[in-house]
């Protein structure tokens, strides 16, 4: 349906409803254009040419190194990777149900000029993992087989990846899997608990890490 047409529709809608209404619209269009990316903050997120932080959907990079935390392990590779991908490059932005995040960040699939999916080259090469969260999934299934297929490979984060055997809880409605001693780990019913013996075996079945404990 053309814009003009989807404003005429709300034209009847007043206060807040109708904000909504223009927000989402001037969301979707920003979606089917094409952005430059002249800054990168980390491996899952970049600043668009006018100023709007985006946060890649379904995919989680290692954090870098902040004034109150040191890098995680991988950190810098995954944002020097995610640079060479989009550094000065164009992008196109696809969006899914959920608009924003809590920290204000557009959540998006981002895509190159020549067709790369962004969200799930990290993935490929192991610089991110997987991020299962509801409503944002539809590519989950897809990230998803690129995690395993980097894990089989060992690339990126999974060389060397630690498998001690050790006791994660995991939420098989959130799909994270906790220290047994972390609160959010034993709030979990029995009906959602999973047991995984190491953590390799949890980011294989689609379990990310929770981030109050880090596991």
């Amino acid at each position: 349906m053309h814009k003009v047409h989807i404003i005429r529709k709300f034209v009847c809608m007043t206060g807040m409803g109708f904000f909504l209404a223009l927000l989402w619209l001037d969301e979707g269009t920003m979606a089917s254009q094409w952005r430059q990316v002249p800054w990168v903050d980390d491996g899952d997120t970049v600043v668009l040419s006018d100023g709007t932080r985006v946060r890649y959907i379904g995919i989680n990079a290692p954090e870098i190194a902040h004034e109150d935390r040191p890098a995680e392990r991988f950190g810098s590779e995954a944002r020097a990777f995610n640079a060479k991908l989009v550094y000065q490059k164009k992008v196109r932005l696809e969006l899914d149900r959920e608009r924003k995040d809590q920290y204000g960040r557009l959540l998006a699939y981002v895509f190159l000029e020549d067709g790369t999916f962004v969200n799930a080259e990290l993935v490929k090469s192991g610089h991110a993992y997987y991020l299962f969260r509801t409503p944002n999934a539809k590519y989950a299934q897809l990230l998803l087989r690129l995690q395993r297929e980097a894990m089989a490979k060992r690339v990126g984060l999974w060389k060397g990846f630690p498998d001690q055997r050790g006791y994660y809880a995991g939420n098989s409605r959130s799909k994270r899997f906790h220290h047994p001693d972390c609160p959010f780990g034993k709030m979990i019913s029995s009906k959602n608990r999973i047991v995984f013996r190491t953590k390799y075996d949890a980011f294989w079945a689609g379990y990310a890490p929770c981030k109050r404990c880090n596991p």
